[in-house]
């Protein structure tokens, strides 16, 4: 068996690229930059989705395809016909919400009219985002900066994501279903950075500002944090339309009750985002 990983050096690719070389899996890694990839023990190639001519499927049985609508049935015709035999979708919980009409759904509707055999992967809100919208400023100055300490979310570990993928790789009877995963527990913005803190064992303090100084924050910071700002901060919906920022303030996430984790895939406990906190310490210091 071999595995094309897609998007393999980022936060769930990476994961799952380890999970599969340590299972004894032959793993073609798919980068824009392999001198920059650092995935020991697996075959890494340069290639972009975005150019799906660049994306070697020679000897490839399965396949983790990241998102890229633009390309996707193009990309997933090319896996068809070099014969895959399964493609497992890193996609999004917003498409099971009703939010994402535009960017996951291409991708998952191409991949389940190709006949192959299929599972989607439906990440909630990932916690290795505060990476990119903290990180800069926990790491220069120990602080937070953002609109609402008492907003929250059930951030999810990427290793979860990365365990469910991994199932649905491996095993057998994961054809045709969507696994939302999410984090085990509501936790807020303030409590969030507590658990950084502690992580790091310095005071990291928070500084609550006004949604439209924190959108100018993430803009600056650029990447992720400028790319998500709109989104994040209830200026847009998903799709990028106009939204309604009281609305989106005003919601109440502990109406959701308990969202769908990792261990009914894998049957192991889903990690916390204090244990996330822990493992990713020293990308904040």
């Amino acid at each position: 068996m071999r595995v094309l990983v897609t998007g393999a050096t980022g936060n769930v690719g990476r994961q799952v690229t380890a999970g599969l070389v340590g299972a004894g899996v032959a793993v073609r890694a798919l980068t824009r930059d392999p001198r920059r990839a650092a995935l020991p023990g697996a075959e890494v190639v340069q290639g972009d989705l975005t150019r799906p001519e660049t994306v070697p499927f020679d000897g490839v049985d399965r396949v983790f395809l990241f998102p890229e609508p633009s390309t996707a049935n193009e990309v997933v015709e090319r896996a068809v016909r070099a014969g895959v035999r399964r493609i497992v979708v890193l996609s999004s919980g917003a498409v099971t919400g009703g939010f994402d009409t535009t960017f996951h759904p291409p991708v998952e509707q191409a991949v389940q009219a190709s006949g192959l055999e299929w599972t989607h992967v439906r990440p909630g809100e990932f916690a290795a985002n505060k990476l990119s919208l903290w990180g800069p400023s926990i790491r220069a100055e120990r602080l937070v900066r953002d609109a609402d300490p008492d907003a929250g979310g059930f951030p999810v570990h990427e290793r979860d994501v990365a365990d469910v993928a991994l199932k649905a790789l491996l095993e057998e009877g994961h054809h045709g279903k969507a696994y939302d995963i999410n984090g085990p527990e509501l936790i807020s913005l303030r409590d969030q950075v507590k658990a950084i803190a502690d992580a790091l064992g310095e005071e990291v303090r928070f500084e609550r500002v006004t949604p439209a100084e924190a959108r100018e924050i993430y803009l600056k910071i650029g990447g992720f944090a400028a790319e998500a700002a709109d989104f994040l901060l209830g200026f847009t919906d998903y799709d990028g339309n106009p939204a309604d920022p009281a609305a989106v303030q005003d919601f109440d996430m502990s109406a959701l009750g308990e969202l769908p984790t990792a261990q009914a895939v894998t049957g192991d406990p889903p990690r916390t985002f204090a244990q996330w906190a822990r493992d990713r310490a020293e990308d904040f210091r």
